[in-house]
């Protein structure tokens, strides 16, 4: 045997050049994984300053938009107070009035039209509860779950197929709408599930595909009488629902307000449950932070990221029934989805991941679809403008490093 061993230093310890290997380069998911962790579990702060960072920007586009601002811009060097008086009244207006169509209207007459501007941001931050919840589930055992859009067309068109195809007494008819629903928006996102836990195909690719599977086999149903065109039509739509199936409304017929807000407080209970109190979730969160452990530890990955989409489509697919069964469409339409599936990744990164922030990220931009009509009907800014703020929320939040510089905030230490 002539096996040489290789020369020491002088000291002892082995030569770093010799011993050490490079650690090898991260995959494509493994980066996506650190990323999404990173973004979904920043500082609340940080949620907190990207909004004032967005409403802040979104100040200057109302500014550039004002014709009186850009009027007495031109003559600012003689009367300055001029401009920053029209600037003032150009940005209060705008959001006083958001404020006014989302929260609290102070030029009613009577109470209920006081809250009225509440009742209809609440409403609208139903369906973007329970899809951020679905999305927000997903992020938190590492998975994207863009399908949102899909998964509400295929549990919308089950929930409508179920109210217009049968006639049952209201006790039965509703729930078994709802839980068609419910089972339809979970088995689409389930496939992507089994997908990923099977062939490790990747959830982006494979949920925007399914959207436009979802679009386009909606689309078809409601083309076809047989199916769900309502009778002697020619409109891709469905008929109107019966009042059977209707989700009642809460606080009487002078609202808008219908269970559909019920519905997504009871999931976001559950989720927190679910997260929290039960050792599916644990498992879940174990594969989140990190699936190579957690497959170590004896998790069944695969399986967990099959259950994960598939309650996660269940809470998505909520979102569509609420849109059918509720006074938004009152039936199926190939455009139910709204942007809600879309929105709801924004909700879900807003609340950072979380069940109570999902909620509160709902109602916030629940205030700007309901505030952003009275807007921009009173004060003639485009609505656009609203939409541009949302995006910007996005984009503050994705970039923590970004806020904390702007707010000379301590930057998050690096982990090795």
């Amino acid at each position: 045997m002539n096996d040489q061993v290789e020369p020491t230093p002088a000291d002892g310890t082995p030569d770093a050049a010799t011993t050490t290997e490079p650690a090898p380069p991260a995959n494509d998911d493994q980066r996506w994984r650190e990323a999404l962790r990173d973004i979904s579990s920043g500082h609340a702060m940080v949620s907190v300053l990207s909004i004032v960072l967005a409403f802040a920007v979104g100040s200057i586009m109302i500014l550039a938009t004002d014709e009186q601002v850009r009027s007495s811009l031109g003559y600012i060097t003689a009367r300055p107070s001029d401009f920053f008086q029209a600037a003032w009244d150009s940005v209060w207006g705008a959001y006083s009035s958001l404020f006014q169509g989302a929260i609290w209207n102070g030029d009613a007459a009577t109470f209920q039209g006081k809250i009225r501007p509440l009742t209809e941001t609440l409403k609208f931050a139903a369906p973007l509860t329970l899809a951020g919840l679905g999305v927000g589930l997903a992020f938190r055992a590492g998975l994207f779950n863009i399908g949102g859009q899909g998964q509400m067309l295929m549990a919308g068109a089950a929930a409508g197929w179920v109210g217009v195809s049968m006639d049952l007494p209201f006790v039965i008819h509703l729930p078994l709408a709802i839980l068609a629903g419910m089972v339809a928006g979970a088995l689409w996102a389930g496939i992507v599930g089994l997908l990923k836990a099977r062939t490790g195909a990747h959830e982006v690719i494979v949920t925007i595909m399914l959207n436009y599977v979802a679009y386009y086999l909606v689309f078809f149903a409601l083309s076809r009488q047989a199916l769900l065109q309502a009778p002697g039509s020619t409109n891709p739509k469905s008929a109107a629902m019966p009042d059977s199936v209707i989700l009642p409304k809460i606080l009487g017929d002078s609202f808008n307000l219908h269970a559909g807000l019920i519905l997504a407080l009871l999931a976001v209970a559950f989720v927190w449950w679910l997260l929290n109190s039960s050792a599916m979730g644990y498992r879940f969160r174990a594969v989140g932070e990190n699936p190579d452990a957690a497959r170590a530890a004896g998790i069944d990955v695969g399986r967990s990221y099959v259950m994960v989409m598939v309650i996660a489509g269940a809470l998505v697919g909520l979102a569509g029934v609420n849109q059918v069964l509720g006074t938004v469409t009152s039936g199926v339409a190939s455009d139910l989805d709204a942007g809600i599936g879309f929105d709801a990744i924004t909700v879900a990164l807003l609340g950072r991941s979380r069940p109570l922030g999902i909620l509160a990220a709902g109602i916030l931009f629940g205030a700007l679809k309901a505030g952003g009509f009275v807007m921009s009907v009173s004060e003639g800014i485009p609505i656009d403008i609203v939409l541009v703020i949302q995006s910007l929320i996005v984009l503050f939040i994705a970039a923590p490093p970004l806020v904390r510089a702007i707010f000379r905030l301590p930057q998050k230490e690096a982990t090795a």
